[in-house]
């Protein structure tokens, strides 16, 4: 347990703010432990910090999801069940999966963060959604100690979204294990998304693997986003908006080249908010130390010292501008953390 400490290399933006308490959870029995000798104090629970944007300084407790281990549960000649702990590496977990031929999660590697964080965000990224090969998700309440098993379909997943993120369950629910179905024998890679058909083809690669899927991804990710060991940022800002095809005819009108997607309702397309973002100039701005990646418009970035509010006007500003001239207001991906005594986040 830690007092007083700096966050900045528990936040991939890099921030530092401090918090009152640090808490390096490796146990479930470690987490009902803490509950029960920190009753009524503010909590907010970590993977790796990837996805939030600390605002000030957090008055109360950090714990740290640092719970290991994965386990095999079952497996036929068609697929596999494992458990996987919430303390680990999604990437690891995703080149596990490919390093023994188990097909599902292929498309989402070098994802930052854990697994335990996984199912909150419904982490997606060329063509696949993790809610996809989520079978069951493993949690502690926060406020009763009670344990808690969410299935696939209690869940809610959505695009960037799961019953987690409902403003009565953030910080409610503490997610130790995450249950996968993986598959073995008939399973197709999915190449669709742009990006990995072109990159497979300048490799001459006709019938991809799982490892070349994989490796294709790691290699666009690597060229278009900043490590946030060297430059702070926490991946894509704000979520791709979903518009009526009504709205959408209306905005080529203007702008005939806009990309959209569709989607599984038939009315409905996703607009890549980086486009937008690159169209209205913002790519490559700075401000003082906070700015828009000068090669993906979709993340913003801590140079150096900016603080969280620094990286959130620079946010409002997008947002504002983005709203004025398509009539489209993006929505953060990002969790912000303003935090004071008078706040219950957990």
């Amino acid at each position: 347990m830690l007092k007083d400490v700096s966050l900045k290399k528990y936040n991939t933006f890099g921030i530092d703010v401090k918090a009152d308490w640090l808490a390096d959870i490796d146990s479930v029995e470690q987490v009902l432990t803490i509950i029960d000798d920190s009753s009524g104090m503010p909590k907010l629970i970590l993977g790796s910090g990837s996805n939030v944007l600390f605002l000030n300084d957090f008055k109360g407790m950090i714990l740290l999801n640092n719970i290991k281990g994965l386990k095999v549960v079952e497996e036929n000649d068609r697929e596999i069940t494992v458990d996987v702990n919430g303390g680990e590496n999604w990437h690891d977990f995703v080149m596990w999966a490919v390093d023994n031929n188990y097909g599902g999660i292929e498309n989402l590697a070098l994802i930052p963060g854990k697994v335990g964080t996984a199912p909150m965000q419904n982490i997606g990224a060329y063509g696949a959604e993790v809610k996809n090969v989520i079978e069951n998700v493993y949690t502690v309440n926060m406020h009763t100690c009670e344990p808690k098993t969410f299935s696939k379909e209690a869940c809610d997943f959505g695009y960037r979204h799961s019953v987690f993120k409902l403003p009565e369950n953030k910080g409610r629910y503490f997610i130790h294990k995450v249950r996968f179905k993986l598959y073995k024998k008939y399973y197709q890679v999915d190449t669709s998304y742009g990006s990995i058909k072109k990159v497979l083809e300048q490799k001459n690669i006709t019938t991809p693997g799982l490892r070349d899927v994989a490796g294709a991804v790691m290699e666009i990710r690597q060229s278009k986003l900043p490590d946030p060991k060297v430059t702070g940022n926490a991946g894509s800002f704000f979520k791709n908006p979903y518009i009526d095809l009504k709205k959408l005819e209306k905005l080529q009108e203007n702008y005939p080249n806009i990309p959209f997607y569709k989607t599984d309702k038939s009315d409905i397309v996703k607009i890549p908010a980086g486009w937008l973002i690159d169209q209205a100039g913002w790519k490559g701005k700075r401000f003082g130390d906070a700015g828009v990646h000068p090669k993906q418009a979709l993340v913003l970035v801590n140079y150096d010292n900016a603080t969280g509010q620094d990286i959130k006007n620079l946010a409002e500003q997008i947002i504002a501008d983005i709203e004025d001239k398509y009539g489209i207001r993006l929505q953060p991906e990002v969790n912000f953390i303003n935090h004071s005594p008078s706040e219950n986040i957990s």
